[in-house]
């Protein structure tokens, strides 16, 4: 009875946390509606354009849907309203997505923002004053997750150097703000980093700073090392002359004093010269090391307990990206840990080793569509222009560039079935 008793209370526990867990933007572009959710900044007329599209291997055709940049060489700048504005003074925030670069990326942003009220959505762009941003940031060697908070008119980075992977499959990141100013950024569930963040973050001005009436007293010794009293120079040192006379010189025949003046023999290196002597150094038993004035209460220290706080009403993605193909998804912002996790066990653990699967036997396919077409394409005889027209003609379409996913799944029009994984979902 007992044992009976805990587990209806338990489900009841569970009951309750889930009721209270607020949920303020749930997205997995799952439907055809997203474009009703969204949208695209106008700003200018020469943005990205985004598309939804699983990917070209992909766990789930719908499940892995999500937002793409489908363009090279653009900006974007894209945003949805969240169902309320969140005030997180007094609860978690969660910002929770995933990020896949398909294509390989080789300078691109891979973040979100979050924006205040008053923000415009037609007008989203570069300088749009945004809360928080969040999320992977490459180019070149630069490989780094970003987090950005606004703090009285500026944008603060984070201190720490946080590196992002660069390979081609889906991550999950997740950035938790706690009440009591503390943060966390978790990487495919694992935590890359936690912290203050009055302590990670240049927010406000130093409790503490240097007394600036303070000298330096007279008697203080800020010399590390003395000369050995009791080091004597040796008395066959020889600190002198550094050059003689060549002794084995001798004046030439035709010399002529009154013509060519006084003959002197050629200076040489004294063999015997040991250089100055400088007794050895030793350590200053009076050292008291560097002196530095001491710390005294800031007068201009002002402490923030809303230093954490924001009013959120929209979260949006702008970007700029050399190599397009990025697919964003499964993004959540909610007040509740516990949901995010059971969000990312449902729509991301559920599929990543699928997803890897399919990327394996994906190479294998457009290899094996590589070498069949490739067998036959060249001839020897034709000139280097045909041959170059005649590759681009046989090289598969997957490895083609394409501006819609129809042409993919007419090239892979049975995909799941080939790699044998639908039924593994």
């Amino acid at each position: 009875m007992r044992l009976k008793k805990a587990a209806v209370f338990g489900f009841l526990c569970a009951i309750i946390a889930e009721a209270q867990a607020k949920v303020y933007f749930e997205e997995t572009f799952s439907d055809d509606e997203w474009q009703k959710r969204w949208t695209v900044s106008k700003h200018r007329d020469d943005l990205g354009v985004f598309r939804v599209y699983p990917g070209i291997f992909h766990a789930d055709a719908n499940a892995s849907r999500g937002l793409q940049t489908s363009q090279d060489a653009k900006f974007y700048a894209i945003s949805s309203q969240l169902t309320e504005t969140i005030d997180n003074t007094d609860k978690p925030l969660v910002v929770q997505f995933t990020v896949k670069h398909e294509q390989g990326i080789d300078c691109g942003g891979g973040y979100v923002k979050l924006l205040p009220p008053e923000f415009d959505s037609d007008k989203f762009d570069g300088d749009s004053k945004y809360n928080i941003m969040f999320g992977p940031d490459i180019c070149g060697l630069k490989r780094k997750i970003h987090f950005i908070l606004h703090h009285e008119n500026q944008n603060k980075e984070l201190k720490k150097e946080i590196g992002c992977p660069v390979d081609e499959y889906t991550h999950l990141y997740r950035l938790v703000v706690q009440p009591n100013q503390t943060y966390s950024i978790s990487l495919d569930d694992k935590l890359v980093s936690e912290g203050l963040l009055v302590d990670d973050f240049d927010l406000l001005t130093p409790k503490n700073i240097k007394d600036p009436t303070a000298v330096k007293p007279e008697d203080w010794v800020d010399d590390a090392t003395i000369p050995d009293p009791e080091d004597k120079k040796p008395e066959d040192w020889v600190d002198g002359p550094a050059l003689i006379p060549d002794p084995e010189a001798s004046k030439p025949d035709d010399w002529d004093d009154e013509a060519d003046g006084s003959w002197e023999p050629p200076q040489i290196p004294n063999p015997d010269y040991n250089g100055p002597w400088s007794p050895k150094l030793i350590s200053n038993p009076d050292y008291k090391g560097p002196w530095e004035a001491p710390l005294i209460p800031n007068p201009d220290y002002r402490d923030d307990p809303l230093l954490h706080a924001f009013n959120t009403a929209y979260i949006g993605f702008d970007l700029w990206q050399v190599k397009s193909g990025t697919i964003f998804d499964n993004i959540l912002i909610t007040d509740d840990v516990e949901y995010a996790q059971e969000f990312a066990d449902k729509i991301f653990f559920a599929y990543r080793d699928v997803e890897l699967q399919a990327k394996k036997k994906y190479d294998e396919l457009v290899q094996k569509v590589k070498d069949e077409e490739g067998e036959n394409t060249f001839d020897d005889n034709d000139t280097e222009e045909q041959d170059d027209k005649e590759a681009e003609e046989a090289a598969p379409p997957v490895l083609k560039e394409q501006e819609e996913p129809d042409e993919l799944d007419e090239l892979f029009a049975n995909y799941e079935q080939q790699l044998g994984i639908k039924d593994e979902l």
